[in-house]
């Protein structure tokens, strides 16, 4: 037994040497890391909306009655208009109570309508005239999914390409002959700018008042591209 641990110790022993120009050969030197970004401004193709209904009452039963009600009425006119994404979103209710906090006095509760088209004109239009029952809860614009990925495929070449520029650069800097790439990731960013909101054209119009459309100005967004990798620069 002890003649068969010394043979095993010395094989692997061997067997650690011989891998040693290996681990050499596998070494990396003058690596570096760079970054490279590029970017464009897209306009914002998709309009949101989010209209709600909110009221108050003694009973909790009359109350969600009456917001049902409401909102029955305005998803049916919204699902009429062509192009438009409907959906319901977040509904509660919360009680109220007396000054000393102790009686239930009555009920309030909320409930939203999200609103989604390509189509701004047809989505304002729609929304001044649900705003005769509802109220305006937020506007807001994006990019389509399609179009953003239209915007980062367009861009992606464009980000390697910087890469490589920058590659050349740094290996002319040290001197070097060539470089390979050892790693390279590509990751896609988009920045919503700001807009200004017009909180007049917010305001419910009165009932006896013809429906307003409100003015929309959609801005635009900046989609983006980061390449980052890291090379190895082969010298002379």
């Amino acid at each position: 037994m002890p003649v068969i641990t010394r043979s095993a110790a010395l094989v692997l022993g061997a067997s650690l040497l011989s891998s040693l120009p290996a681990l050499a050969d596998e070494a990396r030197y003058n690596q570096i890391s760079l970054r490279a970004e590029v970017s464009q401004e897209v306009p914002r193709d998709l309009m949101l909306v989010t209209l709600y209904s909110e009221e108050q009452n003694a009973d909790p039963a009359k109350l969600a009655a009456g917001i049902s009600d409401t909102l029955n009425k305005a998803l049916a006119q919204a699902r009429e208009v062509k192009g438009v994404i409907v959906r319901q979103g977040s509904r509660n209710s919360y009680p109220i109570y007396d000054d000393k906090g102790q009686t239930i006095t009555g009920w309030r509760e909320r409930a939203e309508v999200r609103l989604e088209s390509a189509d701004f004109p047809a989505l304002s239009k729609l929304t001044g005239e649900l705003l005769q029952s509802l109220k305006m809860g937020a506007m807001d614009f994006s990019i389509a999914d399609k179009t953003r990925k239209q915007s980062e495929d367009a861009l992606l070449k464009e980000a390697v390409a910087a890469f490589k520029a920058r590659a050349q650069l740094a290996t002319d800097a040290l001197g070097g002959k060539s470089y390979k790439v050892v790693n390279l990731n590509l990751n896609s960013a988009g920045y919503p700018r700001p807009y200004a909101s017009a909180p007049m054209m917010m305001k419910a119009a009165r009932a006896d008042a013809a429906p307003v459309t409100p003015d929309v100005e959609a801005g635009t967004s900046e989609v983006s591209i980061n390449a980052d990798g890291v090379i190895e620069v082969m010298m002379p």
